[in-house]
């Protein structure tokens, strides 16, 4: 298990900081709920063997999704 020593935002980006000293993120478009979060809102996270979770906006990140390369968010989901 991942655990979460610190976890912040910029205009682009979720970023974490493991306690084992490792650094990942992804593109804040990829969660359209944590963009439009308040900063209180965004604060407010639970972390379980999974990944991160903010019951306010209803949000979950799998731990898993921090190691993707970074894609478009709108080709994941397209389908031939």
């Amino acid at each position: 298990m991942n655990t979460i020593k610190r976890l912040w935002f910029d205009n682009e980006r979720i970023y974490i900081e493991t306690v084992e000293g490792g650094m990942q993120s992804q593109p804040m478009q990829y969660f359209p709920r944590l963009r439009k979060a308040t900063d209180r809102q965004r604060s407010q996270w639970t972390q379980s063997h999974f990944g991160l979770h903010w019951e306010d906006i209803d949000e979950d990140i799998s731990f898993e999704s921090f190691t993707w390369e970074d894609h478009d968010p709108l080709t994941l989901y397209h389908q031939d």
